[in-house]
C-alpha cells in the first residue's frame, strides 16, 4: 500500500528540519521522569508523527517510546511498550536479512552475529558487576578498536537497518509502514536478539531470551583484555570465563560456538574454518576436536593447528586446550557422544551469557518462532 499524499509531503519538507546528530541523542538522558514528544502540527492528516524527543526515549530504553496520532485530542502522549509479537517481528526481520544476504563467509552473516552477541556480553566482571551487553557499549571507539572486536562492524552493520536510526524518515520525523525499522528497541536488546535468531536460524537449539537492556554512553566503555585470547590456553580460559561466573562445564559448553564461521588473517591472525559447515550449529567441533589428529600448522602466521586429514580445518590453541586438560576434557568427550546434551547445556550457557549484569524488570522469558 502507497503513503497516504499528506505523509508524503512532510517527507519532502523533512530534510529542511535539523536532525540532532547520534552523538547528540547518546549525550540525553538515558531515563527520564518526564515524556520527551513533540506534538503534531494541526493541519496534519498523517498518521503517527515521531518527535525528536520520542527517539530519544525509544534510544536510551527507558519509560517506553512515545507516540502522537491524529486521533489524540490530550496533550499526553501514547506509550507504546512492546510485546512478544513486536520482537517476533524483529526477529523475523533479522532472519529475512539473513535469508536474503549472502555476501559474508561462507554465504552468511549468521555466525559473525552470534560472535557479535557473543563479544557484547562476554565483557562482564562479577566483582565490579561491570560490562556485559547491558549498554552496547561497543558502539565506541574505544571499544569497538579492541583486538578481539575485530570485525564487529559487519554485525554491527548488518543490524543497523533493524532499527533504522540512521534515516531522518523512518526514525526523526514519521514512520511509515512500508520504511520496516524499530528506532525503539536499544542496540543492546538488538545484539543480543541478533545472535539469537542466527543461531535459531542456523539449526541452533531454541534460546528464551527477555528485554530490557539499556544502551550507555562512552564512560562504560570496558577495558581491553576481557575477551578469550584464541592463542592462550587452559589458566587463561578460567580466568577469562570464571570472572564472568562460569564453571568448567559452562566453559566447553560454550566452546561449542566454535562449531560457527571461520577466523581470518587481516582481523585475529588466525585462519580457517574449526567444521566443515560452518553455518550449521552442530556438535561437530567437539567431535572433531576427538576423532581427527591435529598438528601444528606450518605458515608464517600465528600458532595454530591442522587436521590431518584434510588440511582445511584449523583448531586454536584454546581450542587444544580443551582436549589437553582432563576437566574440561570429559565435557569434550561427553557433548562429541550426545549432540542433544550438548544442545542443552549450550543453550543454558547462552542465556546466561546475555544476561550477565542486565538488571532486567521481568522475570519471564520468551521463546521465538524460527522463519517459515
Amino acid at each position: 500500500m502507497s503513503a497516504p499524499k499528506s505523509i508524503l509531503r512532510l517527507a519532502s519538507r523533512a530534510p529542511a528540519l535539523a536532525a540532532p546528530s547520534r552523538t547528540q541523542l547518546l549525550r540525553q538522558p538515558l531515563r527520564s521522569s518526564r515524556p520527551y514528544s513533540s506534538t503534531p502540527p494541526k493541519s496534519s492528516k498523517t498518521g503517527i508523527f515521531l518527535g525528536a524527543g520520542a527517539l530519544v526515549a525509544a534510544a536510551g530504553g527507558g519509560g517506553g517510546y512515545y507516540l502522537y496520532t491524529q486521533q489524540q485530542t490530550s496533550a499526553e502522549p501514547k506509550v507504546f511498550k512492546p510485546t512478544q509479537e513486536d520482537y517476533q517481528k524483529v526477529y523475523n526481520e533479522i532472519a529475512q536479512r539473513l535469508e536474503e544476504k549472502d555476501d559474508y563467509d561462507d554465504g552468511s552473516y549468521g555466525p559473525v552475529l552470534v560472535r557479535l552477541a557473543w563479544h557484547c556480553s562476554g565483557t562482564y566482571d562479577k566483582e565490579t558487576n561491570t560490562g556485559g551487553s547491558n549498554g552496547a557499549t561497543m558502539r565506541f571507539d574505544p571499544e569497538a578498536d579492541h583486538g578481539a572486536n575485530a570485525g564487529m562492524k559487519a554485525a554491527r552493520d548488518f543490524l543497523e537497518p533493524i532499527k533504522g536510526t540512521h534515516s531522518p524518515l523512518s526514525a526523526y520525523y514519521i514512520i511509515l509502514k512500508h520504511a520496516a525499522s524499530h528506532p525503539w528497541i536499544t542496540y543492546s536488546d538488538l545484539w543480543t536478539l541478533g545472535g539469537l535468531t542466527a543461531m535459531q536460524e542456523m539449526q541452533g537449539p531454541s534460546i528464551p531470551w527477555r528485554p530490557g537492556r539499556s544502551d550507555r554512553d562512552i564512560s562504560f566503555c570496558t577495558p581491553d583484555g576481557r575477551l578469550p585470547d584464541g592463542a592462550k590456553e587452559q589458566d587463561h580460559l578460567r580466568a577469562i570465563f570464571y570472572r564472568m561466573g562460569f564453571d568448567d562445564q559452562e566453559i566447553v559448553a560454550l566452546s561449542g560456538a566454535h562449531a560457527l564461521g571461520r577466523c581470518h588473517t587481516d582481523r585475529s591472525g588466525f585462519e580457517g574454518p574449526w567444521t566443515f559447515s560452518p553455518t550449521v550449529m552442530s556438535n561437530d567441533y567437539f567431535r572433531l576436536l576427538v576423532e581427527e589428529k591435529w598438528t601444528g600448522r606450518k605458515w608464517d602466521g600465528p600458532r595454530q593447528f591442522q587436521d590431518l586429514g584434510s588440511k582445511s580445518l584449523m583448531m586454536l590453541p584454546s581450542d587444544m586446550a580443551l582436549v589437553r586438560d582432563e576437566s574440561f576434557k570429559r565435557w569434550v568427550e561427553l557433548y562429541a557422544r550426545d549432540d542433544q546434551r550438548f544442545y542443552g547445556d549450550f543453550r543454558d550457557g547462552f542465556v546466561k551469557l546475555l544476561e550477565l549484569g542486565v538488571p532486567f524488570e521481568r522475570e519471564e522469558r520468551m521463546v521465538f518462532k524460527t522463519l517459515e
